[in-house]
């Protein structure tokens, strides 16, 4: 498997570096890409040194596989040049989410609609991963009607300049001395502003969850609303889910249900203080889900609570798992 790595230095790149490497990703051949100003720098993988390419030298060596997190504007003009020459993509931008004719896959989830002529694949945003991780079980069982979400993101959720600003403040750093990635400061704050502002007054992130959550689990009529808060964590996207469902369902099974299925861990136990937190997500590919319990104001509804580490299972690991999936059931090349 020959493989490029777009967007390899960034935030987000540094980890999928990782995670192909913790999970033994079959690689013959590796080709890490960024921007100009990086072009012709080294990079660690695997224990060798690798020079990082450009967007072109990348393309011609018509990789297998390319899978990029290096923003929209440049997948909108480079994957289709990748996918030319027969390479399948694994975009993680929200470049081609919406896309009508493009997948936005979660492995555990839809995996199996993938064929060998989808050459563009879109990773969801990391907020609606680790969501429909969660409901896409009890949506199956008992038919989701309706969502009311709040999000608690960290700031990794925004990327390397929003980290600096974070670790400045809380550094107790001169105001004056610090580039902000964030209209306000964000440490010791939360800011009700994740992405830019539509003209619903929902911002973008807001609606990502909306009408990707839509088209991952296949309905269109879901009726979702959503508030998203960026927390002064580090890392870690947290998530509080309403969830009213056409059936009644017993909490048990609920809980059972979520045990079983692959990718998700349940950590539910009040009398003992367990619950999900990013503190224990760091690192891991999981989803956790807890505190939950029936919401006592209308039937057939619930509440959970959802955390998962937004740059593994909400990128980097996501990517990841479809380029498994890919690979396993032959569907490269």
């Amino acid at each position: 498997m020959k493989v490029a790595l777009v967007g390899s230095t960034g935030l987000v790149g540094q980890v999928m570096r990782q995670v192909l490497e913790e999970r033994n990703f079959e690689i013959s051949a590796f080709i890490p890409v960024a921007s100009a100003r990086s072009v012709g720098k080294k990079l660690q993988f695997r224990g060798e040194t690798y020079t990082i390419s450009s967007m072109q030298d990348a393309v011609d060596a018509a990789p297998d596989v390319a899978i990029f997190s290096a923003g929209g504007s440049v997948s909108k003009e480079w994957a289709p040049k990748f996918a030319e020459v027969g390479t399948t993509v694994i975009d993680n931008s929200s470049a081609w989410r919406m896309d009508p004719t493009k997948k936005l896959i979660v492995p555990e989830i839809n995996a199996n609609t993938l064929t060998r002529e989808d050459k563009i694949i879109a990773n969801p945003n990391c907020s609606t991963i680790q969501m429909v991780m969660a409901l896409a079980p009890l949506h199956n069982k008992y038919g989701i009607d309706r969502l009311v979400i709040s999000t608690y993101q960290s700031v990794t959720g925004t990327g390397a300049k929003a980290v600096k600003q974070y670790e400045a403040e809380a550094a107790d750093q001169p105001a004056d001395q610090i580039e902000k990635a964030y209209h306000y400061e964000i440490f010791d704050n939360c800011l009700p502003h994740c992405d830019i502002f539509l003209d619903n007054d929902y911002t973008k992130e807001e609606m990502k969850l909306v009408h990707e959550t839509r088209k991952i689990l296949g309905n269109e009529e879901l009726r979702i609303t959503a508030t998203a808060v960026r927390v002064p964590v580090r890392g870690g996207h947290s998530e509080c889910i309403n969830a009213s469902f056409k059936q009644d369902f017993d909490i048990k099974e609920v809980k059972e249900l979520l045990q079983q299925t692959d990718g998700v861990i349940v950590q539910d136990d009040p009398a003992k203080n367990s619950y999900p937190m990013p503190l224990f997500a760091a690192g891991k590919d999981e989803v956790f889900v807890g505190r939950i319990r029936k919401d006592e104001s209308a039937p057939n509804t619930l509440n959970m609570f959802v955390v998962s580490d937004n740059l593994r299972k909400g990128a980097a690991t996501n990517a990841v798992q479809i380029a498994e999936y890919l690979l396993e059931n032959n569907l490269i090349g």
